[in-house]
Order: C-alpha cells, then sequence, then structure tokens
C-alpha cells in the first residue's frame, strides 16, 4: 500500500476529525428528511376523499383529522387544509422529479468540488435544498408545475451535498479511520428517514402537512450555518485544529498536489477494472434500497395488512437499524485494520459479502414468511441494516483506489446507483400490478439476484491500492 499510516496515537473522539463527522453526520440527516418530506406530506396533500365533506368531522384518514375538525381551524392552517387532485401519475413524476435532478449535478459536481471546494459546494447545496424545502407549501398552491420544477433544482441541489463529502475525506481521513468516519457521516442518511417517518405523520396530523417543510426547512438552515462555521477543505487551513491533531492525519496520508485544478484521465477510468467493480456494487446496493425506502410502507400496508398510523412507525424501524449497523461496521472495520487482523482489500470484499449476502438472504425469505407478522418485521429490519454494512465495503472504495478523484468517482458511483433506484422502482410498481403474492415474490427474488451479481463482480475484480492513473505526478499538464 501507498498510504504509511501514523502510528503515534492521537485522540480520536474529542478531535476535531470527528467533529466534521458529526456536522456531515447532520447534513446527511438534513437532506435525507427534506427529500422524504413529500412522501410523508403527500397523503394529506391528496386526500381527495374528504374534499366533499373538508368540514366534516371523519375519522377516515387519520392524519388529516386535525384539520377537519371545524372551519376554524381549516381557517388557521388554510395552507394544511389545501387538498390537491394530483393523480398517482403526477405523484409519480413529482417523486422521480428529485432524482432526475440529482443526476443532473452528481458527476459535475463532484468534479467541481475538486477545483473550487466541497465546503462551498456542498454548502451551497445543503442551502439552496433547505429553502426550496421551506417554499415548497406555498409552490403546491401555485399548481403541479411548479413543484416538479422545485423538486427537480432541490434534486440538483442535493447532488452538490452527496458527492462532495469524499474530498473533504480525501483529505480529513487518516486511512486507519476512514471506515469509522465516513460511516458516522453516513449514518445521518438512515437516521434521518427513522425520524422522519416516525414524526411525520405526527407533524402532520397535529399541525398540518406544511409544517413538515417548515420544521426540516429550517433544521436545514441551522446545519448551513454549522456547516460554514466548522467545516475546511484541509487541515492544513482549519483554525482550530491541533499542531498534533494535523501531523497525525498528514503524516498519514500520501501527499497530494497543492493545486486542486487537475485533468480527469477517463480513458483510464474507463479501462480500470476496480472502478466498474464499485459501480456494479453500487448499482446492486442501490436497487434493493430503493424497493424498501420507496415501497416498505405499502409492503407493511398490503401484505401485513396494518393502518397508514402503525404502518409509519413500523416502517422506520430499519432505518434505526441501518443507522447502528453504518456506525458499528465502521468501527469493526478499522477495528480489524489497525490491529492488522485483515488486509485492507479484504475487508473491503468482507464487508462488502456481508452487505450484499445478508439482505439478499432475508429478502428472499419474506415470502414463505408473510403469514407471521414477527418474522416478517424482523427480517424487514434486517434488510437495511445488514446491507449498510456495504458502507465498510466498496461505499468507500474510491477512497482507497483514487483519493484524488474521490469525489467524481462517488459522482459517478451514486449515479449507477440512482440509475438502479430508477428501474428497480419501476419494474416493481410492474411486477405488484400484475400479481400482488406473485409480484412481491419476483420483486426480492430478482433483488437477491442482482445483489449476487454485483457480489460477485467486486469480489473478482475489486481492489484497495491506489491505481497508477490516479497517482501524484509531477508533469505538467497538457
Amino acid at each position: 500500500m501507498d498510504e504509511k499510516p501514523s502510528t503515534r496515537k492521537v485522540p480520536e473522539f474529542c478531535s476535531l476529525r470527528y467533529g466534521l463527522a458529526l456536522i456531515m453526520h447532520f447534513s446527511n440527516f438534513t437532506v435525507i428528511t427534506q427529500r422524504v418530506s413529500l412522501s410523508i406530506a403527500i397523503i394529506a396533500m391528496v386526500n381527495s376523499t374528504q374534499q366533499p365533506g373538508l368540514f366534516n368531522a371523519s375519522t377516515e384518514r387519520p392524519l388529516a383529522f386535525t384539520l377537519n375538525r371545524s372551519n376554524r381551524s381549516t381557517k388557521e392552517f388554510n395552507s394544511g387544509a389545501s387538498v390537491y387532485e394530483w393523480s398517482p401519475e403526477t405523484q409519480g413524476i413529482i417523486f422521480s422529479s428529485i432524482s432526475y435532478g440529482i443526476i443532473l449535478t452528481l458527476i459535475p459536481s463532484g468534479y467541481l468540488a475538486g477545483i473550487f471546494g466541497a465546503k462551498q459546494m456542498l454548502g451551497a447545496g445543503l442551502l439552496i435544498s433547505s429553502l426550496l424545502t421551506l417554499f415548497t407549501p406555498l409552490a403546491a398552491d401555485f399548481g403541479v408545475i411548479l413543484v416538479i420544477v422545485i423538486r427537480t433544482v432541490q434534486g440538483m441541489a442535493q447532488g452538490m451535498a452527496w458527492t462532495g463529502q469524499f474530498t473533504i475525506w480525501a483529505k480529513w481521513a487518516p486511512p486507519l479511520e476512514r471506515s469509522k468516519l465516513t460511516s458516522i457521516a453516513g449514518s445521518g442518511a438512515a437516521f434521518g428517514s427513522f425520524i422522519i417517518l416516525c414524526v411525520g405523520g405526527l407533524i402532520s396530523q397535529t399541525l398540518g402537512w406544511p409544517f413538515i417543510f417548515y420544521i426540516f426547512g429550517s433544521i436545514g438552515c441551522v446545519c448551513c450555518l454549522l456547516w460554514f462555521m466548522v467545516i475546511y477543505d484541509d487541515p492544513m487551513h482549519h483554525p482550530c485544529i491541533s499542531v498534533r491533531e494535523k501531523d497525525h492525519i498528514v503524516s498519514s496520508l500520501p501527499q497530494q498536489s497543492s493545486s486542486p485544478r487537475r485533468s480527469v484521465p477517463i480513458k483510464a477510468m474507463v479501462r480500470c477494472l476496480p472502478l466498474w467493480a464499485i459501480f456494479t456494487g453500487f448499482f446492486s446496493h442501490f436497487w434493493l434500497c430503493t424497493i424498501i425506502i420507496t415501497y416498505l410502507p405499502t409492503y407493511i400496508s398490503s401484505v401485513l395488512h396494518v393502518n397508514i398510523r402503525d404502518s409509519g412507525v413500523l416502517s422506520s424501524l430499519p432505518f434505526i437499524a441501518a443507522s447502528s449497523c453504518t456506525i458499528l461496521g465502521g468501527q469493526l472495520a478499522d477495528f480489524l485494520l489497525s490491529r492488522k487482523l485483515l488486509r485492507l482489500i479484504t475487508v473491503r470484499k468482507l464487508f462488502s459479502s456481508l452487505g450484499l449476502l445478508l439482505p439478499s438472504l432475508c429478502a428472499v425469505a419474506l415470502p414463505f414468511v408473510a403469514s407471521s407478522y414477527t418474522t416478517t418485521i424482523i427480517l424487514l429490519i434486517l434488510i437495511p441494516g445488514t446491507s449498510n454494512l456495504c458502507d465498510s465495503g466498496f461505499i468507500i472504495n474510491t477512497l482507497d483506489v483514487a483519493p484524488r478523484y474521490a469525489s467524481f468517482l462517488m459522482g459517478i458511483s451514486r449515479g449507477f446507483g440512482l440509475i438502479a433506484g430508477i428501474i428497480s422502482s419501476t419494474a416493481t410498481g410492474f411486477l405488484i400490478s400484475q400479481d400482488s403474492v406473485s409480484g412481491w415474490r419476483n420483486v426480492f427474488f430478482l433483488a437477491a439476484a442482482v445483489n449476487m451479481f454485483g457480489l460477485v463482480f467486486y469480489l473478482t475484480f475489486g481492489q484497495a491500492e491506489i491505481q497508477h492513473w490516479a497517482k501524484e505526478r509531477t508533469l505538467t499538464r497538457l
């Protein structure tokens, strides 16, 4: 390996780099809650069954009950009482628009973060996403076209916020702490999914659906303030870092270019099988993850016959497991590396195997235990939990093989993941529309097959050494 990690003992959890990981955890929490907010709010927003008798004390839809108690409460929350006639097709366009926006900026934002600095790129993306979240209820009153535009632009902003993080970790994370730091930061997405699914329905019921956007948009603005105050692109320029910690980080990393402007070796990347192994892993991982995120409430409601309110609570449980497994997996991976129990490539392939194989086994078992409520819930909790062990595998592998281009490659990797998500969600909708029982079985079998393909490909071609085209050269750029 090219890295020479420092063996000098430096405090970890009281260090600045772990503070940065917590801020990134908070920012990932913010981004995912803003992304999922509409999925929760739309239950009340398109509650057309109550529109003819808006002021009747109907309890058929618990999430909208508070809004329908009286004419007075409706006037107080007139934006919360708004009901829109959006067809399922229109809702599908609204939901997918944010993914298309993310795809548009994933690759360019990863490249630009390496040139102009990840702090500004990520901070701007987070700020734009937060402001657009606050503006969403007003946009809904102006019409569905504006909502689609808002969600698309918000997706572009979130694409900026997702990818540039690896540019920061390429300069802040010592090799023996990469799994821990990135897992702490990345677990914010799973924790955010847990929180929004837990409290989103409650907020909609008690305050009105617009407050879902107001609350999480405001949280995002607070996160932006912390981001610009605490985050710096590298430890050399941070005013609050100790000399000891700075020396520890810098000495553990390979020498990096002092100039941020660099050409990207596209041809070498295209021919690099270890990169394709990472891309394939992302594609497989996001295929099943997207199904769980998108269709979990539907599966619980239709297969287990649970009401909407309980379905939301049950749907949140897998994500707290995912958040916990992400952090624990990172701790275990770096423990194995720091004690020199396993080589770096072995650790990456081990956690990739666990993160693709275990959820596949759980998914294949689901159709056969549908009659057991408890067993089904346990398996649904285990799928995202075990799947997130990949965060210590191929998810951070770009930091190993090409740290100079980590954000650019992370953008491409997430692009493969988003494409997988679009295909898998479309295929799932088609399969379950044919026949519910056999449809769900085919959905999970197909997801397991995709995971197995990604696992075999990564185990065959995955590497952990810095690639020759990613090493620092003292050559003038053409």
